[in-house]
């Protein structure tokens, strides 16, 4: 396992990180199992959220009695002040700590949303005022517009970054990873088979693991797959296989989009899967997961060229911040079930 030094805290953490957001969907021996598997070999970076159902309440109930031997991040989806203060504590009380490594402002993709987060009653405060406390140690940003992260944390408010990074979804490399590295942040790469559409596995995690980020945060919820993605990660990333690596990336990374949600589907449609599943599913196929979310979209999927709003100015891409032809590959898209 490689480790390194998470920017300006002073820890080391592991290359591969343990996202827990999947766990409140098996048995809680299962999920047991596969942290402490984790923690047995090597894994010291457990990511989870206040939002993921109860994934704060797992972690607590199967290695709270293990807290020293892992960086523990959790994170707030609140942007004012009082109501980030309360989920603060009540993720303490779930993951029974007294003190949560990285709190993050989580999922801040509108430049409204980082105002509300930073005024004075948001809950930026609400974090440093725990920090303060010695109840958070450091604080952190997530988001899905790398560009705007990338000039949120130029201004030094934050101890880390998460942000996307795989083979269909490249882009934190054109502005954010160099800004964090200026910055002396920590770098944290999530969904690195972007929602369980890329594989083979072992090269979807090869990817993040080539780049300059700390740590990768793979949604695992069994023994078998930390084994899996420990494997990936057992030998370096050589030149050769990088910039293989790099071309595929740049031929799956030409949907351009970057899953911030701002598009919607009158007919239910999930856009940013369909668009950043496309050359994957193209060029490499999909993976059981990605297969049965295009089973699952059939009808929308099929209904959009019928859709008449739509026909002469689709109604999702007047939302696009990157102006994609989004109704052009949600049709295109009907092919894979001829």
């Amino acid at each position: 396992m490689r480790y390194s030094q998470f920017g300006q805290t002073g820890h080391r953490v592991s290359a591969l990180g343990f996202g827990a957001m999947n766990l409140p969907g098996v048995p809680l021996q299962q999920a047991g199992d596969a942290l402490n598997y984790a923690l047995d070999h090597g894994i010291n970076y457990i990511d989870t959220a206040a939002g993921y159902r109860n994934s704060e309440e797992i972690i607590g109930e199967t290695i709270s009695h293990r807290r020293s031997e892992f960086f523990l991040a959790t994170k707030t989806g609140k942007r004012d002040y009082a109501s980030a203060k309360e989920e603060i504590e009540r993720s303490l009380a779930r993951m029974k700590t007294d003190v949560i490594d990285l709190l993050q402002i989580h999922y801040v993709n509108y430049v409204s949303e980082y105002k509300l987060a930073m005024e004075e009653n948001g809950s930026y405060r609400a974090a440093l005022e725990m920090k303060e406390a010695g109840k958070v140690r450091f604080i952190g940003i997530t988001g899905h517009r790398p560009e705007l992260l990338a000039k949120w944390v130029s201004k030094g408010d934050f101890d880390q970054v998460l942000f996307h990074l795989n083979l269909a979804q490249p882009f934190a490399l054109d502005e954010l990873i160099p800004m964090a590295t200026k910055m002396g942040m920590g770098k944290v790469a999530m969904k690195p088979l972007s929602g369980g559409f890329i594989q083979p596995v072992e090269k979807a995690i090869r990817y993040p693991y080539s780049q300059d980020v700390n740590v990768i945060i793979s949604g695992m919820v069994s023994v078998d797959e930390v084994k899996q993605n420990l494997a990936a990660m057992e030998l370096e990333v050589e030149a050769e296989e990088r910039k293989e690596l790099e071309a595929m990336a740049l031929e799956l990374g030409a949907h351009n989009c970057r899953r911030c949600n701002y598009c919607s589907c009158p007919i239910g449609v999930t856009i940013p899967d369909i668009m950043i599943s496309s050359q994957v599913r193209k060029s490499l196929g999909l993976l059981p997961k990605g297969d049965g979310f295009y089973q699952r979209m059939k009808e929308p999927i099929m209904s959009c060229a019928d859709y008449e709003p739509c026909r002469e100015k689709p109604l999702c891409e007047e939302k696009c911040p990157y102006h994609l032809p989004m109704q052009k590959v949600v049709q295109e898209a009907a092919s894979y079930f001829a």
